[in-house]
């Protein structure tokens, strides 16, 4: 088999010219790869990306994203920009425009891939850990798409990058009865979340973090959660630095189920019908989905585009890996040393496991090539 390619521009900008820039870099790449060749005329295109938090400001900058949806419609392609729903419906759309990401900046709708409410999904078969899986019914019913990724840290995978982008990205809020979807995959099957009140000083930040009003303090001083309408995104746990509140799930559970979600994803497209884009802008350490955003862990490295999800998270991972921790970063605070797995550093987490297993489920491969692209190719009049 041969290795799978990778395009590659690096974030420095060597020359004062437009065509030196990484906005340029990223057209040129999306002309060598021929976006056209991953969607038929008129097709409707999915652009998955995530749409941000309030408080956080580091998710992928509008003119990339309107690099693309130019991209696809002189390729004849009609683009959507899309997201599941994380937060309410409306309010997470408030969000997204607050980023900059709206119609008139990006060129294209922006739609919630599962609905307003966050219930219209399709149930697909993922895995042995998590069987069925609800996918967000307007990725699954796109004949292509596009995933565009901010690759950062995360709360349970370590590192969020394409496969993080669909494995919780593209999986409906919740399911028909108003119960957590995406959740089941934080979760080990049937749980939910513990308090643990012996360890609780009522600090109430577990209250404060949660977007969707589902633990409260009782007038007992009682740490309370309301099954009915948690989501089971595991925010309230990662704040509580006294560990009072525990999501019931291994490492190895989890990493494994992000990946079959991803998988169950993927597989509701036809072969080639699927492009991947990286960035590696403003690594922070945490998801684009707290209510806050770091300072980063590593300078700016650059884009990555594909069609093998495998081999763009493994250059990912291995580009980051090398790179220097900046200061006043946490990968500075954890005395991160490069040439080791940053993120499993800063995070106490394993992100080669999803990658490995994603391999393991036939996504992809982890051998690669990369082709560098240095800067946009000039037209004739402007080289004279």
């Amino acid at each position: 088999m041969t290795n799978s390619k990778i395009w590659f521009a690096d974030a420095r900008a060597t020359e004062f010219d437009y065509y030196y820039s990484l906005v340029a870099k990223l057209e040129e790449i999306l002309d060598q790869v021929d976006v056209g060749n991953y969607f038929e005329k008129d097709d409707y295109v999915a652009i998955k990306t995530h749409f941000g938090s309030y408080g956080g400001h580091r998710v992928v900058r509008p003119i990339f994203i309107q690099k693309v949806v130019e991209a696809v419609k002189q390729a004849g392609g009609k683009p959507f920009v899309t997201d599941t729903v994380r937060i309410p419906g409306i309010e997470y759309l408030e969000v997204a425009n607050s980023e900059g990401l709206n119609h008139l900046s990006l060129g294209a709708p922006m739609v919630l891939a599962d609905g307003l409410f966050g219930k219209d999904l399709v149930n697909v078969e993922s895995g042995p850990i998590l069987g069925e899986i609800g996918i967000a019914s307007a990725i699954h019913d796109a004949p292509s798409m596009i995933v565009i990724s901010h690759c950062k840290g995360h709360i349970g995978s370590g590192f969020g990058g394409a496969i993080k982008n669909l494995g919780m990205g593209a999986i409906s809020c919740k399911n028909e009865c108003g119960h957590a979807e995406r959740g089941r995959i934080h979760f080990a099957q049937n749980t939910g979340l513990k308090w643990e009140p012996e360890n609780c000083t009522l600090c109430e930040r577990c209250v404060d973090v949660c977007p969707h009003d589902a633990i409260y303090r009782t007038e007992e001083d009682q740490i309370e959660i309301n099954y009915e309408i948690c989501v089971k995104c595991g925010r309230c746990a990662r704040v509580c630095k006294e560990e009072a509140l525990i999501v019931p799930q291994s490492e190895e559970r989890f990493q494994k189920g992000l990946s079959e979600a991803a998988y169950a994803a993927v597989q509701t497209f036809q072969e080639g019908r699927i492009l991947y884009i990286n960035f590696i802008l403003e690594v922070q350490p945490e998801c684009d989905c707290m209510p806050m955003a770091d300072t980063p862990l590593i300078q700016d490295q650059g884009v990555l585009v594909s069609d093998d999800i495998v081999a763009i998270e493994q250059a990912t991972l291995d580009i980051i890996k090398e790179a220097e921790p900046l200061p006043q970063s946490k990968a500075a605070e954890n005395n991160v040393t490069p040439g080791k797995e940053l993120f499993n550093q800063v995070t106490g987490k394993h992100p080669q496991w999803h990658v490995d297993y994603a391999e393991e489920l036939g996504m992809g491969q982890k051998d690669y090539d990369l082709i560098k692209v240095n800067s946009k190719e000039k037209p004739e009049e402007d080289k004279k």
